[in-house]
């Protein structure tokens, strides 16, 4: 029999593997994006001193350098995407543990998968939905905090629109297949809708930000999520798959 040591040990070998994939995705597809962005804010903060005059141009340290270079910045994103997918994967280990029997499926393959749809929906889709990423020089830093607290408190009701789905869904499967489809949707669609009208609205993204360059960035952010959660999903699909001597075992 498989003990929960094995199967942490699988989800976090394969959180690794696909936080590195990841990270990778987002080096080719965002960093650019965020270097587009920086340099619009630098260009930015140089009109905006020379409209005020040049009393601070003699000064060098006018301009506070950053703590980390963005060549260090560049270099971190994979050390910082493989421990968050490490990270992530022994969390997912340990949903599959706890959830599994609950899961109306015989095939372990299959349970990973609709885990991992479930959690990319409640986790990362739903957020994103109503607070969308900006690049590093969008927003304002004073309402950091603000913006933290209640991008958190989306994913708290992403998870309990998921939920929500299934609990119609397995109630309303007497009705048959149509109906238990038709249940899990509207019990998803029904509480994250319902919270968005309460959550705030928050939006700083100046009017003069390209919104070409804003969207390439956040689909970039999506991409690197999804290609996070879909590796994950099928890596530990594949490492939990039953062999046809485990199944002869089982029975």
């Amino acid at each position: 029999m498989r003990t929960f040591g094995s199967l942490l040990v699988r989800g976090l070998i394969v959180g690794l593997f696909a936080g590195l994939l990841a990270g990778t995705f987002a080096y080719v597809m965002g960093e650019s994006r965020i270097d587009a962005a920086i340099a619009i804010e630098e260009a930015n903060a140089g009109a905006h001193t020379h409209d005020h005059g040049d009393e601070h141009a003699a000064d060098p340290t006018a301009e506070e350098e950053p703590l980390v270079s963005r060549t260090g910045q560049k270099g971190g994103l994979f050390l910082a995407t493989g421990l968050y997918g490490v990270a992530l994967g022994g969390i997912f280990a340990v949903g599959f543990t706890l959830l599994r029997r609950k899961l109306r499926t015989d095939n372990d393959s299959y349970a990973a998968l609709g885990l991992a749809a479930a959690g990319f929906i409640g986790i990362v889709l739903v957020p994103f939905l109503k607070y969308p990423p900006n690049p590093p020089a969008v927003g304002d830093p004073e309402t950091i905090t603000r913006r933290t607290v209640t991008y958190l408190l989306t994913i708290v009701i992403g998870l309990l629109a998921v939920w929500a789905g299934v609990a119609l869904s397995r109630w309303t499967a007497r009705y048959g297949e149509v109906a238990r489809l038709a249940g899990g949707v509207a019990g998803l669609v029904l509480t994250v809708v319902a919270a968005y009208l309460i959550l705030p609205r928050i939006n700083e993204v100046p009017d003069t930000f390209p919104a070409t360059l804003l969207w390439q960035f956040r689909f970039a952010s999506l991409g690197t999520q999804a290609t996070l959660w879909l590796l994950l999903g099928f890596g530990y699909a594949a490492t939990v798959a039953r062999r046809p001597s485990e199944q002869k075992v089982s029975v």
